[in-house]
């Protein structure tokens, strides 16, 4: 077997040492970046050259990105190995929460704790010991937030922010979170010995048989109902964070027991209207949203809300929305189709439930304005407009949907848009 001719890099002797440690990483961060994928970004690199950064990270990219949700990791490693030493700086100060240094430059970016994590896997984070050296303590200062527990803490944490760890205990708690719902009264009524109605059909009926003395008037109550729950989650590239930890809960709220719910049904949209209710029938939360990523297509997508909801309504509405049916909208409303047809749909669809509840990601901002010609078109066509950044806002739900008059933040939004 000839041997190999070394890689022709300039100035780069341990480039192929290197690559295999951001493989390292990669895989550290969920990737499946095996020796093969390892062999064969080396090869990539020495036939494309490397010449320009650009072109080694779309050759890398390449070689190791095999889905759309992975972008988000593969940029934020390739950035803190390959582009930018001041931020394997900060990345280690965001690995010490409890010290205060260059982390305060800036909030983190989507993906950069799960990123750091990935490439300081191995490497001791601990904080320095405060008595070792007493000069190097008068700048540091304690983080007060550390006196809140984990759990609380983690319950209002941007989802969005959250590391992989973080995230698999945010998942571990939105298990246990439920959504009852109220029954609705039916017209429809039942016999009751002790209802609040007297039923005259049934106290005539038993008199005639006894020769139309009445001894007894029969009662009767209104028959109860339970409603259902549809929700539309968006799954675009803008809310991916949100949408996954949403279906946790969606599937959370499928799966339990006595809330109420008539039944759940669940669509997520992108580009494209699509049904994943019999996936969140299934037991393991993994398994039902792996069948529910196969069967939607449009993950970390374009977002086309006015078509889908078109599509939902014409679909849809009469199949799902009977019995008084709740819909929950999760999106942050940024949409590029013409806002009257929008604006159409969105009444439709409110017209058909009986309470619409929007969760927007968005308003974790206290500037929030609703600027987006999206976000002015649908906004008029809810009861409820609230955060649906974190755990806490999940929870929020709850009192959406035991108060009638809860409309969240709609009031102070709608003030904006006159």
């Amino acid at each position: 077997m000839a041997e190999q001719s070394p890689l022709a890099l300039p100035d780069t002797p341990q480039l192929v040492a290197n690559i295999a440690h951001f493989a390292r990483a990669l895989r550290a961060g969920g990737l499946k970046a095996g020796p093969g994928r390892v062999l064969d970004a080396v090869r990539a690199v020495e036939a494309a050259g490397f010449t320009e950064r650009r072109d080694f990270y779309h050759v890398l990219q390449a070689c190791f990105v095999a889905r759309p949700e992975e972008r988000a990791i593969f940029d934020q490693i390739f950035r803190l190995y390959w582009r930018d030493p001041r931020y394997i700086e900060h990345m280690m100060a965001m690995m010490l929460p409890a010290i205060r240094g260059v982390a305060e430059d800036r909030a983190a970016k989507p993906a950069e704790k799960r990123a750091a994590e990935a490439l300081l896997d191995g490497i001791d984070r601990a904080a320095p010991d405060a008595s070792s050296d007493e000069e190097d303590t008068t700048g540091i200062e304690v983080d007060a937030t550390l006196t809140m527990s984990s759990e609380e803490r983690l319950r209002r944490l941007d989802f969005e922010q959250m590391s992989t760890a973080e995230m698999a205990e945010a998942k571990r708690i939105i298990a246990g979170l439920s959504l009852p719902v109220r029954p609705l009264q039916s017209r429809r009524t039942m016999a009751a010995p002790r209802g609040a109605l007297p039923d005259w059909r049934r106290t005539m009926r038993s008199a005639m048989r006894r020769g139309g003395e009445i001894t007894t008037f029969e009662r009767k109550a209104r028959r109860i109902r339970w409603p259902n729950l549809v929700v539309l989650c968006d799954i675009s590239g803008s809310m991916s964070s949100y949408s996954r930890a949403v279906l946790h809960f969606l599937h959370a709220v499928s799966n339990a027991k006595g809330q109420g719910w008539a039944r759940v049904h669940a669509f997520t949209f992108g580009t494209r209207l699509t049904n994943i209710t019999r996936h969140m029938g299934a037991r393991d939360v993994d398994a039902a949203l792996a069948a529910a990523g196969a069967e939607a297509q449009d993950w970390e997508g374009g977002t086309r809300i006015g078509a889908c909801l078109t599509a939902f309504n014409r679909d849809w509405s009469r199949r799902v929305l009977g019995q008084g049916a709740v819909v929950l909208l999760i999106t942050d409303g940024l949409d590029r189709d013409d806002p009257d047809a929008l604006g159409a749909q969105m009444q439709r669809l409110h017209l058909s439930s009986r309470r619409l509840i929007w969760l927007n990601p968005l308003l974790r901002w206290d500037g929030f304005a609703p600027k987006a010609a999206g976000i002015r078109a649908m906004l008029p066509h809810v009861d409820s407009f609230r955060a649906g950044h974190n755990i806490a806002a999940l929870q929020g739900l709850t009192e959406a949907l035991s108060r009638r008059d809860d409309i969240g933040d709609k009031a102070r939004l709608m003030a904006a848009l006159r």
